[in-house]
């Protein structure tokens, strides 16, 4: 690979980036980033030699059995193996100085997703993950509703019918993952009780069905409800704050906003309360194009991702938490400080 500066890659050329994982998620990096500007893709990787060649003809790119083999024609990669490949292909990566932007969740567990912390901070790489609901459109604008309210208590749902995608883990790495490092952002405080319950419907040994109720520092609660059998698909997250509540639908891009307006008075008899509902209308773009494209642009520029190593890794240690305990079927508890010390990189 070509040497390049830390601070980021040589603006006079593309970036060479390539694809670990061609499957359900990895096709679609592949056809973002072929249409991405300054952003040359030299080809992907994946042991389904059929599916790799296929890909590689269409998009007239180069195709590799081994990923390893890619590596040195390229300065970044997107990965999205399987979850248990994530700490094995993401070191082989740094250790050749290549950037990353590695699928979620960030590795399979807390011991390996530190290591993984730990050798993009040795070694200079981005290390970005693909917390892609950070991009939708829907929650920066609900980001920006919020800044003004106080928020009470969150409801999220983020449900599926069952696939064979991701088959090798939870409900809570695959899907409530997204929701938790939402509400993490959004709250911004630690968590310091939470109860879970799950079930497991599909005979694939993980579970299926889960949720969970979190109680913040702040007097914040959430609940948070993911499921792969469910015959509809849904992503959902619904604020309850002192002035408003706020529903934000991240698969149709849509947000309302309901307000009490102030009721009508004939003595002491209040005999009118009207609701103002307010949409926020919110942009087309694709949140993995904007994803991948933030992704490029912290490579070119030697920044820090937004979703980086550090933030993925603390709603890891969360979802296995309440990953645990949903298994367990038992209540958790603890004091601000324990519970901080635990959810924060030392």
């Amino acid at each position: 690979m070509p040497s390049f500066p830390n601070s980021g890659v040589n603006a006079i050329r593309p970036i060479q980036v390539g694809v670990i994982g061609v499957g359900n998620m990895g096709q679609h990096h592949v056809r973002v980033l072929s249409f991405l500007k300054d952003v040359q893709l030299v080809g992907v990787a994946d042991v389904n030699v059929e599916r790799g060649l296929e890909l590689a003809s269409k998009y007239r790119i180069r195709f590799f059995e081994d990923y390893r083999e890619l590596l040195p024609h390229v300065d970044a990669v997107c990965v999205a193996v399987p979850t248990r490949l994530h700490y094995e292909v993401g070191m082989a990566c740094m250790h050749q100085g290549v950037h990353i932007l590695m699928e979620k969740p960030i590795a399979a567990s807390i011991g390996e997703a530190e290591l993984l912390v730990n050798a993009a901070a040795e070694s200079d790489c981005i290390l970005q993950v693909g917390h892609i609901e950070r991009f939708n459109p829907a929650f920066l604008e609900l980001q920006k509703v919020l800044q003004q309210e106080e928020i009470l208590a969150l409801e999220a749902h983020r449900l599926s019918p069952y696939s064979q995608r991701a088959n090798d883990v939870s409900v809570v790495l695959d899907l409530m993952i997204h929701d938790i490092d939402l509400l993490l952002e959004l709250t911004a405080v630690p968590v310091v009780k939470l109860t879970a319950s799950g079930t497991h419907a599909s005979g694939s040994g993980y579970l299926d069905y889960v949720t969970a109720t979190l109680n913040f520092a702040n007097g914040a609660i959430a609940s948070l409800t993911a499921s792969k059998v469910t015959h509809r698909k849904v992503r959902r997250l619904t604020i309850h704050g002192k002035n408003s509540l706020t529903e934000a639908d991240f698969l149709n891009n849509e947000i309302l906003i309901h307000r009490h307006t102030p009721g009508q008075k004939t003595g002491q008899v209040l005999y009118r309360q009207d609701e103002l509902v307010e949409r926020v209308y919110t942009s087309n773009i694709e949140p993995l194009h904007a994803e991948l494209e933030h992704f490029v642009n912290c490579v070119r520029g030697g920044n820090q991702p937004s979703v980086g190593g550090e933030q993925a890794l603390k709603a890891l240690r969360l979802a296995t938490r309440i990953e645990q305990i949903a298994l367990d079927s038992q209540a958790w508890h603890d004091n601000f400080v324990e519970l901080e010390k635990s959810l924060v990189l030392p």
